[in-house]
């Protein structure tokens, strides 16, 4: 499906810097949750377990007859404001909802040296493996944010031609869907506020996984490091199974599996976001593909998309739940 040349999102002009769209509603919008969910534990197949959130509105479980699954990005959880804000929106528009975080992004650490990465899909397999078999009777729709949403579209294209048809559509939103186009991109000086804010997390989780693990992770000059090159050559790829950075890099970028998505999958990446590359907006893919629909809002930054100060709701959110089936 070829490409969206007019987006419906057009902000205030005193709203379409990429630095205030990206900063604001990282720093402003709830960080908790309102609502009353569920949390359990899934364990995975290697013995690490994650934790999983179930959010409903008013009516049973029977009543909600939609699943809508979230995942979260980098250091990201299910109380991270965009996932509140989509939780949200989701269960008035009927769905029982399901946000889970990311190995060790929950209440607890997670049980193994490794964690989570851009191309951990087997994770949500497993996450929607796991929804199908509690609730046969619902169609599934799918949400993932920046790094979520590149294991999103790994996902769905490893899935290919046998994707359940309980999957009813998906949406991908400002993923890097080439890591390395989009780590080059965040290591120019012009990024360097953003690669200080990604950083800190990251450090405290090596510091936190060095004392958990001393004989295999050394947190030793972990100060040192300024940019994704850096941290994914010393520690996602080595401690994540692949060769090196570049191995990591080229088989987990989404971009490469998008030509077998067989479900309607709608990416949403604005064209001034400082996270993304060129190489991040699939133009070809989407022109080529009567599954893909590629929406490039001029302004949004990254996982910004605000129309409005209060942040009480967002055209992604709204956007969102157009998108799904009814």
């Amino acid at each position: 499906m070829p490409a969206l040349e007019v987006s419906t999102f057009s902000p205030p002009a005193w709203l379409r810097s990429p630095s205030i769209q990206t900063i604001a509603p990282a720093l402003f919008r709830p960080q908790h949750h309102k609502l009353h969910h569920q949390l359990e534990s899934l364990n995975l197949p290697d013995g690490d377990c994650i934790e999983i959130a179930w959010f409903q509105n008013s009516l049973s479980e029977r009543q909600n007859k939609k699943l809508a699954i979230i995942t979260h990005g980098l250091e990201g959880s299910i109380n991270s404001g965009y996932v509140v804000g989509l939780t949200k929106v989701l269960v008035q528009a009927g769905y029982l909802t399901l946000a889970w975080n990311m190995r060790g992004c929950g209440s607890k650490p997670n049980k193994l040296p490794s964690w989570y990465h851009s191309g951990k899909s087997e994770d949500l397999e497993a996450v929607v493996d796991h929804a199908d078999r509690l609730h046969p009777d619902k169609p599934i729709v799918l949400v993932g944010i920046s790094i979520g949403g590149n294991i999103l579209c790994k996902y769905l294209g490893e899935q290919g031609s046998k994707v359940s048809s309980r999957i009813a559509a998906a949406i991908s939103v400002s993923a890097p869907l080439d890591l390395r186009g989009s780590a080059l991109t965040l290591a120019k000086r012009s990024r360097r506020l953003y690669m200080q804010y990604l950083m800190r997390p990251l450090r405290e989780r090596v510091r936190s996984k060095a004392i958990m693990f001393p004989e295999l992770i050394s947190a030793n000059g972990i100060d040192d490091i300024v940019s994704f090159e850096e941290f994914d050559r010393l520690y996602t790829a080595p401690l994540h199974g692949f060769n090196s950075v570049d191995h990591y890099w080229d088989t987990c970028s989404g971009s490469r599996f998008l030509e077998s998505v067989r479900v309607p999958l709608l990416l949403v990446s604005a064209l001034d976001d400082p996270f993304l590359s060129p190489t991040c907006f699939p133009h070809q893919h989407a022109n080529n593909s009567s599954w893909i629909t590629l929406e490039t809002p001029r302004y949004g930054g990254h996982v910004g998309f605000i129309d409005n100060l209060n942040m009480r709701d967002t055209w992604l959110e709204r956007r969102v739940v157009e998108f799904f089936p009814s």
